[in-house]
């Protein structure tokens, strides 16, 4: 179902915006393609703007775009776009699933506080989707996965037994096979996912990210 409150710009070449065009009716929110500036209506309220790697050639619009204060996703056939804000982008060719989806994801869902999202190196920690993003992957993490990911980031090294008073408000001679099992879990769909084994580092000290 479109949610006409959601208004996403898309600015490209003429093909770029056919395709997009082509797919609007099944997309999860309000899309307006553009060419060019000339065709933009500066009352027109927005929540995003898509942006093909084409657009960037004209000067006028590259301006623009730089200093519009909305997420953006960048759609690049050649090179990713450096040193741009509040940007995510996805490489094409690309499905109608992947590009509702980020938009979905990085546009129409981010109407949260400012303290909801976490860097971690590179990846972000969305607390709001419960989401664990790197590029354009996704992982799904739980609450207490969530607690985890914070309790780790925020120290050095922690021990088990801090991590499970903390976030499970156990005595300290509780058992610590539970903080065990958490880690391993979701080190093993970090590693799944990501590819990535490192995430989460031990040693005689306790955990740290």
């Amino acid at each position: 179902m479109i949610d006409k409150k959601n208004i996403i710009l898309a600015f490209g070449n003429k093909e770029f915006n056919n395709s997009l065009n082509e797919i609007k009716g099944y997309l999860s929110f309000n899309l307006i393609t553009l060419d060019n500036l000339k065709d933009f209506n500066s009352s027109e309220s927005y929540q995003g703007i898509i942006i093909h790697e084409d657009a960037f050639e004209d000067k006028n619009l590259k301006d623009f775009i730089e200093n519009q204060n909305v997420n953006k996703i960048i759609f690049y056939n050649s090179k990713k776009i450096e040193n741009l804000e509040n940007t995510e982008q996805l490489n094409l060719p690309a499905s109608f699933d992947q590009i509702n989806k980020i938009v979905v994801n990085n546009i129409v869902k981010k109407k949260f506080k400012t303290n909801s999202s976490l860097k971690i190196n590179d990846y972000k920690l969305d607390k709001n989707l419960r989401q664990l993003i790197k590029n354009t992957i996704y992982l799904e993490v739980t609450e207490k996965e969530i607690e985890l990911i914070e309790l780790l980031k925020k120290k050095s090294f922690i021990k088990k037994k801090e991590i499970l008073s903390t976030i499970w408000k156990y005595s300290d001679d509780a058992d610590t096979h539970t903080v065990e099992t958490h880690i391993y879990r979701l080190r093993k769909k970090i590693k799944d996912i990501f590819n990535d084994d490192k995430f989460i580092k031990s040693s005689k000290k306790g955990y740290t990210i």
